[in-house]
């Protein structure tokens, strides 16, 4: 019995240091290859507590493993645009100028039922009130409201319906489709930033509105 809590308290003290290395999201926000590292600790690390005949180290080793996977991919990620839309996914636009988009709602499998009881969550219970929404990567709805809906005040009032600002340039990447949301063709962005005397490499993130307003913010290159 001794050696059972003795485990426990081990594992314990291991599952805690590699949540904490893996970051401190709620599980809520977790992204699909982090929900499923996540499923795979708890589950080596119950067989590892409650089968005394199976060595700790059987249990240490792969849980290990797995947060230096998660690390590992983590970082590359960081690196790469590419690589986080595979591993993570893309955020999804269900609805833009008022309007839901049917097709990208059936290929997320995502119900009205599902759409409806999101917007609940954020005291949004007309769907005619919301403006622009997105499915982010964690599966989370994001919703802004037209500007009749919002909580008065003097912009909201006098403000035409229009999408929210987008992000067209994300760590050096030009964003196709943000980019076209808004009217801002590649061409277009880099006689922009060329007046500015920079390059798309040189901007961490630029977000643009459908009026052509940018605002970026440079690459710190320290």
């Amino acid at each position: 019995m001794l050696i059972v809590f003795l485990r426990g308290i081990l594992l314990y003290i291991l599952v805690i240091f590699a949540v904490r290395l893996m970051g401190k999201r709620q599980i809520g926000e977790l992204t699909p290859s982090e929900l499923v590292i996540t499923i795979l600790v708890s589950n080596i690390a119950t067989l590892a507590m409650e089968d005394v005949s199976v060595p700790l180290l059987t249990g240490v080793v792969p849980i290990l493993t797995l947060v230096c996977l998660d690390v590992i991919s983590g970082y590359i990620c960081l690196r790469s645009r590419k690589i986080r839309h595979i591993v993570s996914g893309r955020p999804k636009v269900i609805i833009s100028n008022g309007v839901i988009d049917q097709k990208a709602l059936r290929e997320l499998r995502y119900t009205v039922d599902d759409l409806m009881s999101a917007l609940r969550t954020q005291a949004i219970f007309d769907i005619s009130e919301v403006q622009y929404a997105v499915v982010e990567t964690t599966g989370a709805v994001s919703a802004y409201l037209k500007p009749e809906n919002q909580p008065l005040t003097q912009s909201a009032t006098s403000a035409p319906p229009a999408d929210p600002p987008q992000a067209i340039v994300s760590d050096g990447d030009y964003i196709g489709s943000a980019g076209a949301r808004v009217n801002m063709t590649r061409d277009r962005l880099l006689k922009e930033l060329k007046r500015k005397h920079l390059e798309i490499g040189d901007v961490f993130l630029c977000t643009a509105d459908a009026e052509g307003n940018l605002k970026i913010i440079k690459k710190d290159r320290r």
